[in-house]
């Protein structure tokens, strides 16, 4: 079992690992089930969370995802042979449609995903993005946009409403716990309130340049784990999309990771975890997979940390505005 659990404080009460690790959304053509197989090898003693995104990549990739079907098949050949048990997994998928046209089809959307995955259950279900758009279907992957070329939002479907629907799918047996992604703290805030099964997981965008420990704390102080969606603050993927700048760059870290003899990567992990956040690092390099592990043997000193924090710009990465015409983050 992975020696670094947390046991999260909400009303369903669930283990979650505090390092996850998964492959890489653009490689499904290029060996994406050899790799996830690979994945589950690794790290079978340590609960790698496989992540089955079928929705908007945390790097908004506007290909999307669309890999659920070919997890699936990893998991179930590892199941047949042996090779884990579904009991020593902890697997999430976070439905694209929870964010954009599904919201009003939640049922629906997580047994989609049910059936992709070959699986009875899943161990967290997110509600991706904090918008319902116009409905295109179960399991599909458009942003519908307006004739303006702004993202279509649906104002009929309320947040509450959406909730109280993953709340179903908890008594149900579809999921064992439920959590929300990119809630700042307002959203968080109301979500608490008006929730019976209060949300396990908030899962964000935060790096060293983007700290935001005002909605960390919040969280942390409400029993909601942190999950940093882009802890590397998005490297390759943001610069090419929104040319944006990676913190891996940052004289700072360069010489953290100089003195500690690790590399920029793994100072950035560390620190993620002595946050007590969970950091999702994506790679499609088996050897990243490795080197993302090797981040327990080391402890980052307090002067450090405060080093790392002095370098924070408040600098999101993630802006989906570039696609949809619209600012949400506005």
């Amino acid at each position: 079992m992975c020696p670094r659990l947390s046991q999260l404080s909400a009303v369903i009460w669930v283990r979650v690992p505090y390092f996850f690790s998964f492959t890489d959304w653009d490689n499904r053509e290029m060996g994406g089930y050899v790799k996830m197989q690979s994945s589950i090898q690794y790290g079978h003693s340590l609960i790698v969370l496989l992540v089955a995104y079928m929705l908007y990549s945390c790097f908004y990739d506007m290909a999307d995802y669309k890999n659920e079907a070919e997890v699936g098949e990893a998991l179930s050949e590892a199941f047949k042979t042996g090779l884990v048990k579904r009991e020593d997994l902890f697997i999430t998928t976070k439905a694209r449609s929870l964010w954009n046209s599904d919201h009003g089809h939640v049922l629906e959307a997580c047994k989609d995903s049910l059936k992709k995955l070959q699986l009875d259950y899943l161990d967290l279900y997110l509600v991706h993005f904090p918008v319902a758009v116009k409905h295109t279907g179960v399991g599909q992957t458009d942003s519908p946009l307006d004739k303006d070329g702004v993202l279509d939002i649906d104002t009929t479907i309320s947040l509450e409403t959406t909730w109280h629907a993953m709340e179903d799918l908890v008594s149900k047996g579809l999921v064992r716990s439920i959590g929300i992604s990119n809630y700042d703290i307002f959203l968080t805030r109301d979500c608490l309130a008006y929730s019976k099964v209060k949300p396990a997981v908030n899962q964000i965008e935060t790096h060293p340049y983007f700290q935001r420990d005002c909605l960390v704390k919040f969280c942390q102080k409400h029993g909601i784990c942190v999950t940093a969606h882009t802890p590397l603050g998005g490297a390759a993927a943001n610069a090419e999309w929104f040319g944006t700048v990676s913190c891996l760059d940052d004289p700072v870290l360069k010489a953290l990771a100089e003195k500690y003899k690790k590399t920029v990567a793994q100072i950035v992990l560390r620190w993620g975890i002595q946050r007590n956040t969970v950091v999702i690092p994506k790679t499609s390099k088996f050897e990243r997979l490795k080197e993302n592990f090797e981040v327990f043997d080391f402890e980052l000193a307090k002067e450090d940390m405060d080093k790392i924090k002095a370098i924070d710009r408040k600098y999101r990465t993630n802006q989906p505005a570039k696609f949809w015409g619209i600012d949400l983050y506005a």
